[in-house]
C-alpha cells in the first residue's frame, strides 16, 4: 500500500459527476457524492458510514459506475462506522459502510455483508520515525503514563506525546484496544477526530503526534506508520497473518439487500474488477 492511492481516489472525483451533498442525517462533510450519467431510469444507492473503508468503497463504486453507465448513481457520504451501520437500521441509506464485526447489541434485522480486511496502525509525524512499539511501550503511551518522547526508545523528537484518536462515531477505538493495547483503554488525554482523515492531517502537521488510522490512511507520505511487536505496519505483514491489527469491512443493509443495493454488493464479493481491486490494497475474503 503506497501513498500513489491518494491519487487513484482523487480520480474517482474527477471521473463521475459531482452531486451536491446528501440530506443523510449523520453524513459528514467530507462525504464523497459521485453520480453516473443523468438517466429517467437511473437508479439511486446511498451509502454512509466507515471513514477507513471509504476509499475502498469510491474505487468500487466508481468502476461499477464505469461497467453499467447510465444505470446506477451513487451518493456517497462518511461519518463513520457507527453512523454507517445506524443510518443503514434507520434507513436513511441503503447501505452502511461499516468496519467492525456485529454486536448483540446491534439493531435487529442489519444484515452484515463482508467484502474485505483491511490493517490499521499507529502513525507518527517523519520527523519522528518510531522504528517499533512494543505492546508495553504502546500501552505506556496510550494510557498517557508515559508523557514525553524523551522517555520512549527509538523516538527522534522530544517534548510532550500529542495524542490524536478518534471519536465514538468510529468503530476503530475499541479495535486498538483490544488488539494493539492488550485491553487497555486509551487516554482521556487523546484530542478526538471525527475521520480517519482528520488524524492523517493532524499527525502531519504536529512532530510530536501519534495517532492511529486504517492502512490506507497511515501508508500516505505526510505520516509514518509504526511497527508493532516487530511486525511492519503494512499490507504484506496484515496478509501474512503476523501483524494484529487486522479488521474486517462490511456493507451493512437493514434486512436482506435487494434491487439495486443487493446487485452492487453481489458484484463486490463475487466479480473479478471488484476482487482486483481489494487485491490491490486490502486483504479479500477467504
Amino acid at each position: 500500500m503506497h501513498a500513489p492511492r491518494r491519487a487513484s481516489l482523487a480520480l474517482v472525483a474527477t471521473g463521475l459527476t459531482a452531486l451536491a451533498a446528501p440530506s443523510l442525517a449523520a453524513a459528514s462533510p467530507a462525504g464523497f457524492h459521485y453520480t453516473a450519467t443523468a438517466a429517467a431510469k437511473t437508479k439511486v444507492i446511498t451509502i454512509s458510514g466507515a471513514t477507513g473503508s471509504a476509499p475502498l468503497v469510491a474505487q468500487l463504486a466508481k468502476k461499477y459506475v464505469k461497467l453499467y453507465p447510465g444505470k446506477i448513481k451513487f451518493k456517497l457520504a462518511q461519518g463513520g462506522g457507527e453512523v454507517g451501520i445506524a443510518d443503514a437500521a434507520a434507513g436513511r441509506v441503503s447501505i452502511g459502510n461499516a468496519a467492525r464485526d456485529p454486536r448483540d447489541s446491534d439493531p435487529k434485522g442489519l444484515v452484515f455483508y463482508p467484502i474485505a480486511k483491511d490493517f490499521f496502525c499507529f502513525d507518527t509525524n517523519p520527523a519522528n520515525k518510531l522504528p517499533n512499539l512494543s505492546l508495553q511501550q504502546a500501552q505506556a503511551i496510550w494510557t498517557g503514563k508515559v508523557r514525553d518522547w524523551s522517555d520512549v526508545p527509538g523516538a527522534t523528537v522530544s517534548g510532550t506525546i500529542d495524542l490524536i484518536g478518534r471519536t465514538s462515531a468510529s468503530s476503530l477505538p475499541p479495535l486498538v484496544q483490544s488488539l494493539l493495547l492488550g485491553g487497555s483503554s486509551i487516554s482521556s488525554l487523546a484530542a478526538l477526530k471525527p475521520s480517519d482523515g482528520l488524524v492523517e492531517s493532524s499527525v502531519a502537521a504536529d512532530p510530536n503526534a501519534i495517532g492511529y488510522n486504517s492502512g490506507y490512511y497511515a501508508s500516505q507520505r505526510d505520516v509514518h506508520a509504526v511497527s508493532f511487536a516487530g511486525v511492519g505496519c503494512t499490507l504484506q505483514g496484515a496478509k501474512s497473518g503476523q501483524y494484529p491489527g487486522v479488521r474486517n469491512y462490511y456493507e451493512v443493509t437493514r434486512g436482506p439487500a435487494t434491487g439495486a443495493a443487493k446487485t452492487f454488493i453481489t458484484w463486490i464479493q463475487k466479480s473479478k474488477p471488484a476482487q482486483k481491486i481489494i487485491a490491490a490494497n486490502y486483504i479479500p475474503l477467504g
